[in-house]
């Protein structure tokens, strides 16, 4: 299970994405700008490729708010699907 622990700061993403993995399932969080507005996309895919290297169709993105409380709930979102996610191949 993910937890606040794992991830770095909203500032690093700001900068840069932040991608990782666990258990056989890969991440990547990205600072996306809708309509003026900063979000946190979050794309989830299985291992053992990386985000280019996998097909977008082998992919599952939400987009949350960005901030600490957005945060929560995209971690929250991506132990949910961890299930259906690891080791998909």
């Amino acid at each position: 299970m993910l937890t606040r622990q794992d991830f770095l700061s909203l500032n690093f993403v700001k900068k840069e994405d932040f991608a990782g993995s666990h258990k056989g399932m890969r991440f990547m969080l990205h600072q996306e700008v809708i309509e003026e507005e900063k979000k946190l996309k979050v794309y989830l895919w299985s291992e053992p490729f990386c985000f280019e290297a996998t097909p977008d169709e082998e992919k599952i993105s939400a987009l949350f708010e960005f901030s600490e409380e957005g945060l929560a709930q995209a971690i929250a979102w991506m132990n949910e699907n961890y299930e259906s996610i690891r080791y998909k191949i």
